[in-house]
């Protein structure tokens, strides 16, 4: 404040400012302090004829400005020329007396602009009210939305952290399980291998066993010696023998009965050569056991195959003659009408043991036997769609009745 009362003062003494307001300009300096304690801003005011200011300068202003400012005041004076003089000059000099009618306008005026000017304020506090209001709202406004997008963003993130941490958590749980199905695989396998190692070595065991039985039993070999009349006899060699001494003790047992003979396998069929005597038993596939047929010099290998095979039907015949006579027990049980009287039958019976009948003349007699089974059979059997059933008395009558339309039975 001091220092623009100084500068104001300087520009005021400024040699060129004495001389622009040295033609028709009264100064008077007035220490408003007096009067306004508070207002320390240095003014200055130029004041026309009529009292009325035509220029107020607040402030310091330099030299040059206070001399522009002087320059316009005198343009604005002379311009101005009063219609008619209120007032008169009772002295020139510092002081002039004013009448009493001007003093009430001027303080008209003063209090009009006075008014207007507590108006303009009074629209001004309003609007930087409002403006104030504006502001604080939308500084709640923002506040709220950057405390709501707070919000917002520690959520997200407490949930990216809550799912990172199920993440975790089920990453931590499959390694859990991988491990533990790992362990569970490795000890199966281990199980496994020692369960098949074991089997292992058992199945080496018994094959072990095996071959030292084969091999055993390889030894030796057991030859069934069968000749022409079906007759047979059995001798055990050992495996390394030469088929040689299989036919000498052949030739030793049965003497000069059937003179020369060679031997010979039915099964699978071959006629042993003089290259074969020369070869080892188990060399010909003759060991553990084998059957060797006598085939006497001239006589063809058929008649043999023939007698051999009819030994061998005898023989099973003599075996399975028990499950045929049960058989025919059943069969006659179930399927045959009641049984012939006993003389009858026993006269059958010797008559098929004192004369059996050749195969050519029994296949007849077989057929038509099998065929009177099959028709007795068919009725004994009721036969309803693929299902068979025994018959019974009321299935007769049942196949004779009729049924009429109104759903009545006749017989």
């Amino acid at each position: 404040c001091f220092s623009q009362q100084n500068r104001m003062s300087a520009s005021w003494e400024d040699q060129k400012v004495t001389e622009a307001a040295s033609d028709g300009f009264v100064a008077i300096k007035i220490d408003i302090k007096r009067f306004d304690p508070v207002v320390c801003i240095p003014s200055s005011f130029f004041i026309g004829d009529n009292g009325i200011p035509l220029e107020v300068i607040a402030g310091s202003v330099s030299a040059e400005e206070l001399i522009t400012r002087i320059h316009k005041v005198k343009q604005v004076t002379n311009a101005y020329t009063p219609a008619f003089s209120v007032y008169k000059i009772l002295s020139r000099g510092l002081v002039a007396f004013i009448s009493p009618r001007q003093i009430t306008k001027k303080l008209e005026e003063k209090q009009e602009e006075k008014r207007k000017e507590e108006e303009q304020k009074e629209i001004k506090k309003e609007i930087d009210r409002r403006k104030t209001g504006k502001e604080i709202l939308d500084y709640r406004r923002r506040h709220e939305e950057e405390l709501t997008k707070r919000m917002l963003e520690e959520r997200s993130r407490e949930k990216a952290e809550e799912k990172a941490a199920r993440e975790r958590i089920k990453q931590q749980i499959a390694m859990d399980r991988a491990e533990r199905a790992a362990r569970f695989a490795k000890t199966k396998e281990e199980a496994e291998a020692a369960k098949a190692a074991a089997q292992q070595a058992k199945q080496a065991e018994a094959e072990a066993r095996r071959e030292a039985s084969q091999k055993e039993r390889s030894a030796i070999a057991r030859i069934q010696f069968r000749l022409p009349d079906g007759s047979s006899f059995t001798n055990q060699f050992p495996s390394e023998a030469l088929l040689e001494e299989a036919r000498q003790f052949a030739a030793q047992t049965v003497g000069n009965t059937y003179g020369n003979f060679s031997l010979a396998t039915m099964f699978p069929r071959r006629e042993f050569t003089k290259e074969d005597y020369g070869k080892k038993l188990l060399d010909l596939e003759l060991a553990p056991s084998a059957s060797i047929v006598l085939l006497p010099a001239g006589r063809p290998t058929t008649s043999v195959v023939q007698a051999s095979g009819g030994n061998l039907w005898k023989f099973l015949g003599t075996i399975l003659y028990p499950l045929i006579a049960g058989w025919k027990f059943i069969s006659n049980f179930l399927f045959t009408s009641p049984p012939p009287s006993q003389p009858t039958a026993r006269a059958g019976h010797q008559q098929e043991h004192s004369n059996p009948l050749p195969s050519s003349m029994g296949e007849p007699s077989r057929q038509a036997v099998r065929k009177r089974v099959l028709e007795k059979r068919g009725e004994d059997f009721k036969k309803e769609g693929k299902i068979y059933r025994l018959r019974t008395q009321d299935d007769g009558e049942d196949e004779n009745n009729t049924w009429n339309g109104n759903s009545t039975q006749q017989m």
